[in-house]
């Protein structure tokens, strides 16, 4: 009963707006990575380009430029990811010490705000940020596969195994790409949900924004129509 009469602190449009939020989060995560392939996304066509890369990797002589740009990849994966972890940190630091906060909040939405209400709000944040967190580290641990698999690949581009190696190898890319990009989305997200300390209505907006953000990124970009330029 205690957490019914908490819960009821929030209104009915902080409801609306806390699922618009997952919903819209969902949505564009869908979208990008199952978009058509009359209108494919930045991550498909990026998708393709890495399977190339593989394939051109058989016959370079040495592969330093493939183990540089690899240690690269890895190099990105670990910053964010210990970028999310010192936010996740920091979130649930001010949780702990949040009386400054909820004078913030009270002045942006001119009404009283439960410690639990802001609670609430800020762990919505930290569900994000780890979210993000975990992508990032899983994705650092795929390329880290896709380097070892590179390495395996024969020096002879004539061996029999040596297009086998290289097709696993960007599959395995692909999909570190990919958890790397759900990593970014979450980490738009976490920024979108802060608007909720101002109220439901700035939470929506920034939820529909980030979504906008994200879109035009994936499918209106000008980096897009280079990518698909013949």
């Amino acid at each position: 009963m205690e957490w019914i009469d908490r819960l009821s602190l929030f209104s009915q449009l902080d409801y609306a707006a806390f699922g618009t939020l997952f919903l819209l989060w969902i949505l564009i995560g869908w979208r990008v990575e199952y978009a058509s392939t009359r209108h494919p996304s930045v991550s498909h066509i990026m998708a393709d380009y890495r399977r190339a890369w593989m394939v051109q990797m058989i016959t370079r002589a040495p592969r330093i430029f493939d183990a540089q740009t690899i240690a690269t990849l890895r190099q990105g994966t670990s910053f964010f990811a210990s970028t999310s972890m010192i936010a996740t940190g920091a979130t649930l630091a001010l949780i702990g010490n949040s009386d400054n906060l909820i004078g913030v909040a009270e002045d942006i939405t001119l009404t009283d705000h439960p410690r639990f209400v802001l609670e609430i709000k800020l762990l919505t944040v930290v569900f994000f940020l780890t979210n993000a967190f975990l992508k990032f580290v899983w994705s650092n641990r795929l390329f880290g596969y896709c380097s070892v698999l590179m390495a395996a690949v024969p020096n002879d581009p004539t061996h029999p195994d040596a297009a086998k190696m290289a097709r696993k190898a960007g599959e395995v890319n692909v999909t570190a790409a990919r958890s790397f990009n759900r990593g970014l989305r979450s980490v738009y997200f976490a920024l979108a949900s802060l608007a909720w300390l101002g109220g439901p209505l700035l939470l929506m907006a920034g939820a529909i924004l980030t979504l906008i953000v994200i879109w035009r990124r994936e499918f209106a970009s000008q980096s897009r129509s280079i990518l698909l330029e013949k």
